[in-house]
């Protein structure tokens, strides 16, 4: 298993990403799936960057597990409380429509994973995110 402890703002995101491309390597995954799998974490953690920590900083930890062409990327922080699968389905639609921007990002996830569940754990917001290859 891969893990990778990091400040929980913006500017670890290319941290993130380069994780992801040599954790994933093995699998040789093609140019979509990685993109999928890449987008989805990224949009999780730029939401725990910019929400989870109100008026402070904090971690997150991304750990990525591979078995039986599956990779299990698990996303831990100790920030607010806060489980992604309430957010109810966004009406793209009207987003696109009105030239909105944001608003995505959970919805995509979800939709791009295999797996996509979360729990509250000692204090802390685990997501954990699944692609088969």
């Amino acid at each position: 298993m891969a893990r990778l402890t990091l400040a929980a703002e913006l500017s670890s995101v290319d941290r993130v990403r380069s994780f992801l491309k040599t954790s994933l390597s093995g699998l040789a995954p093609s140019e979509e799936d990685f993109f999928k799998v890449e987008l989805a974490v990224v949009e999780m953690c730029v939401n725990i960057a910019r929400y989870a920590f109100p008026g402070g900083t904090g971690k997150m930890t991304i750990e990525i597990a591979i078995e039986d062409r599956t990779a299990t990327v698990t996303i831990t922080d100790g920030g607010i409380p806060f489980d992604p699968r309430s957010v109810p389905k966004p009406d793209v639609s009207w987003i696109l429509s009105t030239g909105r921007t944001g608003g995505l990002g959970i919805y995509l996830a979800r939709t791009l994973m295999d797996t996509f569940d979360y729990c509250r754990e000692d204090g802390r917001n685990v997501l954990t995110l699944a692609k088969r290859f």
